[in-house]
């Protein structure tokens, strides 16, 4: 059996591409996502400098000073069916209690490296 870091790495890897291809049709990034997914500047905060995104989102008229535009609503609900699905295929045949266990299990691994 492989310890839990390789299926990690192994998951992340595999959720990072999958996103990349879902994401990528509209030239978007996983961080483009996070950006159109949340108004809460704080929320960004652990993503690190996002002006790069921020902008190139500006260009494409889907946010501006006020937040997103009504082209920046109709892309973020376009593109959250799209990964809602992507999330329902990754998730499928895991039980909701498998999938809550799964989770709090690395969020305890996660608290226990934070101590350190």
């Amino acid at each position: 059996m492989k310890p839990i870091g390789f299926w990690f790495a192994h998951l992340h890897q595999a959720l990072e591409s999958s996103l990349d291809r879902i994401l990528g049709g509209e030239g978007l990034t996983r961080r483009h996502w996070q950006v159109l997914n949340t108004a809460d500047s704080e929320a960004l905060k652990p993503f690190g400098d996002l002006q790069k995104t921020i902008a190139d989102l500006r260009v494409r008229g889907w946010i501006d000073e006020d937040g997103l535009t009504e082209a920046g609503r109709a892309a973020h609900l376009r593109l959250k069916a799209e990964v809602g699905a992507f999330r329902s295929r990754v998730t499928e045949g895991i039980g909701k209690d498998d999938y809550r266990t799964t989770v709090a299990t690395l969020e305890r691994m996660a608290a226990n490296l934070a101590r350190e």
